[in-house]
C-alpha cells in the first residue's frame, strides 16, 4: 500500500515522504481553517431573507474538502481550496447589498462564472493567457502575494491597525493576541534557524498550546478548549438554489457584470496562487497547472450548487509547502480534515488569528524572495512589477494588483514604441480589466 501511494503521488520523485506530506497537509489546514467560520458570517450578513448560516458552514466544509481532495488526486499538487475571502465579501456587500440581488441569484452568478472558467481551462485558453505574461511579472505576482499574506497576518492580530491621521500604524503590542502572534513568529524563526524542516507546522502547534494555556488562565482572545453541542447543520436551505438563481441573473445586464466580476477575480487569484505555490516546487509541468485549473473551476461549480460563494485555490497552501509538502497527498489529507470538521467543528476553537499569523508572515517572507528574480534593469518590467506589488498590498486585492500591473506594462511598452512585443492576449486581459473597472465604477 505504501509503495502504491508513493508511486501514485510521485512522493520520492519530488523528494518528500508520507510523514512530511501529512505534516504539510495539516499545516495548510490549520492556516486556512478560519474560513469555516468566516465564510458563513460574511455571506449571511445581508439580504432581505438572510442565507442560513448552518447551511453555509456545511457547504463550506464540503466544498473545501471535495475540492481539495480532487486537487490532490487529479492534479497531484499540495494546493488546498475553499470559498475565497474577498469573493465572499463581493457576494454579500456588492451583489446582495449593493445590487439588490437575492442570495439565490448571487449563487447563480457564481455557478455561471464557474462554468465559464471551466470552459476556459479545458480549451487551453487559460494557458495561453498565462504564457503571455512576462516571467518577471510572474515573479512580481508571487512576491506581491507574499507581502500581501504577511500583511493580512499582521492586520488580523492588531500588530498593524488603522491609524489616526494615517491609513495604518503600529498597533498596541501589549494586546494578548498581538503578543501571542509575535511569540509565534519568534518561535518559528528560531525553528527555521535550527533548520527544522516542518518549522511552520511546529510553530503553529507550539503557539496554539501556549495560547490555550493562557486562555485557561483567563487571558482574553486566546484559543479555548472545544465544547461539543448537539445538532447538525443541513444543506436543505441552499442545495441546488443556484440553478434557479442562474436563470434569473443571466437575463439582466447587471447580472452579467456580477458573473464577469466573479470570473475575473477567480481567474487571476487562482493564476497568481498557482504561480506562487508551484514556484516553490520542482518538476511541476504545464499539464499539472492545467489540471489544477480544471479542479479549481469545477470546485466553484460544485460549491455554488452546495450553497457557497466561489471556491478557489488558497495562497495559505504555501504554509504546507513551507512545512515540506510537495505532492497531492498533502491535499488529500487537508481535504479529509475539512470534511472531518463537519463533525468536529468545535476543535477549531484552538485555531485563532494569533496562532496562524506566524505561518502567514514566515511563508510571506519565503514568497517575497522571488522579488530578486525580477529584471529591475528593464524599465517596463520594473515599473509594472512595482505597481503589481504595491497595488496588491494597498488595495487588499490580489486581482487588482495583477490587473494594474498588466495595464502599466502595456502602457509603458506602447509608449516605448514596443507595443508589438506585447502578446495580443495580454492586450485582451488589459481590456477586460479596464471593462471591469468601468463596470465597478458605474454599478
Amino acid at each position: 500500500m505504501i509503495e502504491k501511494i508513493n508511486k501514485f503521488f510521485k512522493i520520492e520523485e519530488r523528494k518528500s515522504s508520507i510523514k512530511i506530506e501529512l505534516l504539510g497537509g495539516l499545516t495548510t489546514f490549520l492556516t486556512m481553517a478560519y474560513i469555516l467560520f468566516a465564510n458563513p458570517a460574511i455571506m449571511s450578513a445581508y439580504g432581505d431573507i438572510p442565507i442560513d448560516t448552518g447551511s453555509i458552514f456545511l457547504a463550506t466544509a464540503l466544498a473545501a474538502g471535495i475540492g481539495t481532495i480532487a486537487m490532490g488526486l487529479f492534479a497531484k499538487l499540495p494546493i488546498a481550496l475553499a470559498p475565497g475571502m474577498g469573493l465572499n465579501a463581493f457576494f454579500a456587500f456588492t451583489i446582495v447589498l449593493g445590487m439588490g440581488y437575492s442570495w439565490e441569484q448571487a449563487l447563480g452568478a457564481v455557478l455561471v462564472s464557474g462554468i465559464l472558467y471551466l470552459i476556459i481551462s479545458v480549451t487551453g485558453l487559460r494557458a495561453k493567457v498565462v504564457a503571455a505574461i512576462p516571467q518577471s511579472l510572474k515573479y512580481a505576482i508571487g512576491a506581491g502575494i507574499g507581502f500581501f499574506i504577511a500583511y493580512i497576518g499582521l492586520v488580523n492580530v492588531g500588530i498593524i491597525e488603522q491609524g489616526v491621521g494615517t491609513p495604518t500604524t503600529l498597533g498596541d503590542l501589549s494586546e494578548p493576541v498581538a503578543l501571542l502572534a509575535l511569540l509565534g513568529i519568534v518561535l518559528t524563526i528560531i525553528l527555521l534557524a535550527f533548520k527544522v524542516r516542518a518549522a511552520v507546522f511546529f510553530g503553529l502547534v507550539a503557539t496554539a498550546v501556549i495560547g490555550l494555556i493562557f486562555g485557561l488562565l483567563g487571558v482574553a482572545g486566546m484559543p479555548v478548549l472545544p465544547t461539543f453541542t448537539d445538532g447538525f447543520p443541513s444543506l436543505a436551505p441552499t442545495l441546488g438554489k443556484a440553478f434557479g438563481g442562474a436563470l434569473d441573473i443571466i437575463v439582466t445586464p447587471a447580472g452579467w457584470f456580477a458573473i464577469f466580476a466573479f470570473l475575473f477575480v477567480d481567474f487571476f487569484d487562482t493564476s497568481g496562487t498557482l504561480m506562487a505555490v508551484t514556484g516553490q516546487m520542482e518538476n511541476v509541468t504545464e499539464e499539472d497547472i492545467q489540471r489544477a485549473n480544471v479542479v479549481d473551476s469545477s470546485a466553484t461549480v460544485v460549491g455554488s450548487i452546495l450553497g457557497t460563494s466561489t471556491t478557489t485555490s488558497y495562497i495559505e497552501s504555501l504554509a504546507g509547502v513551507g512545512a515540506g509538502a510537495r505532492t497531492g497527498l498533502a491535499s488529500v489529507f487537508t481535504g479529509f480534515l475539512f470534511i472531518l470538521c463537519i463533525f468536529l467543528a468545535p476543535l477549531l476553537s484552538l485555531v485563532t488569528a494569533g496562532v496562524t499569523a506566524a505561518a502567514m508572515v514566515i511563508v510571506g517572507t519565503m514568497m517575497a524572495s522571488s522579488i530578486g528574480k525580477i529584471e529591475w534593469d528593464k524599465w517596463p518590467i520594473a515599473i509594472a512589477s512595482f505597481v503589481t506589488i504595491l497595488v496588491m498590498i494597498l488595495t487588499y486585492s490580489i486581482s487588482d494588483g495583477i490587473g494594474f500591473g498588466f495595464l502599466t506594462y502595456i502602457l509603458v511598452m506602447f509608449a516605448s514604441k514596443r507595443g508589438k512585443e506585447v502578446s495580443p492576449l495580454l492586450y485582451g486581459a488589459g481590456a477586460l480589466f479596464v471593462l471591469y473597472l468601468v463596470l465597478m465604477t458605474v454599478m
